[in-house]
């Protein structure tokens, strides 16, 4: 795909669409026969067209997709947290739809449709590009369209007429914004609004992103709705034990503790079970489960079920994770690129490091001791078990591995850290 470095941008404003649709599509035409144009589209649409092409779409396809099936689809609205604010999203944004001739559109975080409502006669249209419940609307899927760019980008958007990539939709307009999970940031879905081209409005998009907004405060408020009823349980439970407890809800957000300093959070296996279970952070614990939660118990002293061993996975530069093995099974912690630097270089370093070197190491300057100090508290919290200092190292019996991506070029691609550089070069093996 060409792209012409001083073309000017085609924004879809007001009443200024219909001319802008226009443009769009001579210059979508000319960019698909690989042509130079005097027109661009804005970079968000101009990335989502990069993208679907790399994929393969064919931009004369049709829309549709295999449907899920009705039990499939039940199943992943009671699945998700977005069933709870249902009701928020319908009122601040179906009625609006409805008396505007579009529709709104809920869909998961895979772009599958889990609910629409709207103006009926749109809802008849919307069959025609399969705009229904269970259809594919990511980009890999339709192309670029404003449920399955908002996915992509992380962020709200607007498309209209021939921003789509396929032509079929050429005559719709959207509006779409994400949701995310205030308890853990994790995108659960996007809310959309989708009608016939002629009832664009550019301020379509606040509206619907406003409303996402007030969907997520929703969760929210649930959710600490739901933490003071764990804690009235768990409270009384708690003043009768001795030692190290504290009661967290299923994603670990604390309720009460006793014996010990607070924490926001506590991480938990993605599958945990009653009884004896290793948690990084504080070692072997006793887990028993509250309603809406958990009570976990530190055994203090217990370290026979210690972990032995670390694998620091940076084969992905997209999921880098450390993964601890003992006795009791493996525990996963996904990390940021900073910790996965800081991680990388300790495992070069087996005698281990000072401040001063890892800072050296991380930033090349030996003299941001504070940051790297700070950064590696961070780090102690979840794996306090693995990790000693003075020096900061593994800990003496522990079994380190590094699992690097295929390419040496692709070892945490974006970092600029002297030990990681070194490692691209072949100057620092692990």
């Amino acid at each position: 795909m060409s792209q012409t470095g001083s073309a000017g941008v085609v924004r879809v404003i007001g009443q200024e669409a219909d001319r802008a649709a226009r443009l769009l599509h001579r210059a979508r035409e000319a960019r698909l026969a690989g042509e130079r144009t005097a027109v661009a589209p804005r970079a968000e649409i101009d990335a989502s067209w990069n993208r679907v092409v790399r994929s393969g779409i064919d931009p004369g396809q049709s829309p549709e997709s295999e449907l899920l099936r009705a039990e499939e689809i039940e199943h992943r609205r009671h699945s998700t947290v977005l069933g709870e604010v249902m009701p928020v999203l319908r009122a601040g944004l179906a009625t609006i739809a409805d008396a505007a001739q579009q529709i709104m559109v809920v869909t998961d975080a895979e772009g599958r449709v889990l609910w629409r409502q709207g103006n009926s006669a749109v809802m008849h249209r919307a069959h025609d590009i399969c705009l229904e419940e269970g259809a594919a609307w990511a980009e890999a899927a339709t192309g670029t369209n404003a449920i399955g760019t908002a996915l992509a980008a992380r962020a709200p958007i607007q498309v209209h007429s021939a921003e789509h990539f396929i032509r079929a939709l050429h005559h719709w307009t959207c509006a779409a914004a994400p949701v995310r999970d205030p308890r853990d940031g994790r995108l659960v879905g996007i809310v959309d609004i989708s009608g016939p081209a002629t009832t664009f409005h550019p301020a379509t998009l606040a509206l619907v992103d406003s409303v996402a907004r007030l969907a997520e405060a929703e969760i929210r408020t649930r959710h600490l709705g739901a933490i003071e009823r764990l804690r009235a349980v768990a409270a009384p439970i708690l003043c009768r034990l001795e030692g190290r407890a504290l009661a967290v809800d299923s994603h670990g957000w604390l309720a009460a503790v006793t014996g010990m300093p607070p924490v926001d959070r506590l991480p938990l296996p993605k599958s945990l079970r009653p009884g004896r279970v290793w948690l990084p952070s504080l070692g072997m614990c006793r887990v028993e489960p509250l309603p809406g939660g958990w009570l976990v118990q530190v055994a203090d002293g217990a370290a026979e079920g210690a972990p032995r061993r670390v694998v620091l996975d940076l084969s992905r530069p997209r999921a880098l994770s450390v993964h601890l093995v003992g006795p009791l099974g493996t525990s996963t912690q996904r990390l940021s690129p900073r910790h996965a630097e800081l991680l990388y270089a300790l495992a070069v370093h087996r005698e281990g490091r000072t401040a001063s070197e890892l800072a050296q190491d991380i930033f090349g300057d030996g003299t941001r001791t504070v940051t790297v100090r700070a950064e590696v508290s961070r780090l102690r919290r979840h794996l306090a078990e693995v990790l000693a200092h003075r020096p900061y190292r593994f800990g003496d019996g522990v079994e380190v591995e590094v699992v690097h991506p295929e390419h040496p070029a692709d070892l945490l691609p974006r970092s600029k850290a002297p030990v990681v550089t070194g490692a691209r070069r072949g100057a620092a093996p692990c």
